[in-house]
């Protein structure tokens, strides 16, 4: 595979392969932690958000290979996970060669990992493969990012000849496993870290006891924040207690409510503080545009569709 030629990739990787080797993985949703994992999740997004892409997506394929009874990854092993859908989404599996060909967007981590878990389309539908990532055949194409949020992990295309893939679990197996849902509520803790450490500023900024407006927008945050943490506890129980269930419309809602807390934080952290630590702060500075790009993951207007015909058909949805 063709490697970035930015400065900031080498860096990263190296960084992600450091944090890989002292917390070599997490505790696995569904199994009596959840929530750990979400916190370290979380901390890790509070330092770093591109990190945190970069190792959301590791710690996530290895609870996708345990939840389908695949062979685990190698500890030295980085992986990823390229399961984009869409228009530019061309890629094909084969059984009778067992490789693929096609084009896969979104590859973050593209030219850093070890071995990644695609998402490719076959005779019986969707299946998850395992591919080595310096596999003949695989080239990334030129990095097109023009957003300075995010802009430290690549994030391209990647093209595939005749790579060699294997399997993991039957077609299908990867979307219809309640991890899938799962893991969609650990990219939320992201979020929630990186917001958190945005507000930081506004916690201990002096303004607060003196200026009202600046202490009410410290509780504005604060409020948003502490909501989305509750609810975020209350489902990482859910999913420890009910572990076969995909809890969809519970983690389409805390998806959502973070996402929410986010855009809040972002606007009141802002208008607190004004533009100087966004323009002389280079941590909040990436930070922020990191974060700003990050919750766009999120299927917005769709998910809020989604969860409102849910709700309809609960008998009271809304009780203490």
């Amino acid at each position: 595979m063709d490697r970035l030629s930015d400065h900031a990739a080498p860096a990263l990787e190296a960084a992600a392969r450091e944090v890989m080797a002292g917390q070599p993985c997490l505790p696995l949703p569904g199994r009596g932690h959840t929530l750990a994992r979400w916190r370290e999740l979380a901390a890790i997004a509070a330092r770093d958000l591109c990190l945190a892409k970069v190792l959301e997506a590791h710690y996530d394929a290895q609870a996708i290979l345990s939840d389908l009874h695949a062979a685990p990854l190698d500890r030295q092993s980085l992986a990823a996970v390229w399961a984009a859908e869409g228009p530019q989404a061309t890629l094909v599996f084969d059984p009778a060669t067992g490789t693929v060909s096609g084009d896969k967007p979104w590859c973050s981590g593209a030219g850093l990992v070890d071995i990644a878990l695609v998402t490719a389309r076959g005779p019986e539908g969707s299946q998850l493969l395992r591919i080595h990532a310096d596999a003949a055949g695989i080239r990334l194409r030129p990095q097109t990012w023009h957003a300075t949020g995010m802009g430290g992990i690549p994030s391209g295309c990647v093209q595939f000849t005749d790579v060699p893939a294997e399997p993991v679990g039957k077609p299908g197996a990867y979307l219809s496993r309640p991890g899938f849902w799962h893991g969609g509520a650990g990219i939320a803790a992201c979020w929630y870290g990186a917001a958190a450490a945005l507000a930081a500023p506004l916690q201990r900024s002096p303004r607060v006891a003196g200026d009202a407006q600046t202490a009410s927008l410290l509780g504005q945050v604060d409020m948003r924040l502490q909501s989305a943490a509750a609810l975020m506890r209350e489902l990482a129980a859910w999913i420890d207690a009910m572990p076969t269930a995909p809890h969809q419309a519970d983690v389409l809602r805390v998806r959502s409510v973070v996402e929410r807390t986010c855009t809040s934080v972002l606007d009141a952290v802002a208008r607190a503080l004004g533009p100087g630590p966004m323009c002389l702060d280079d941590d909040h500075a990436r930070r922020w545009s990191d974060l700003t790009v990050f919750i766009r993951q999120s299927h917005a207007d769709r998910d809020w569709a989604e969860l409102g015909r849910a709700v309809q058909a609960q008998e009271r949805p809304w009780t203490l």
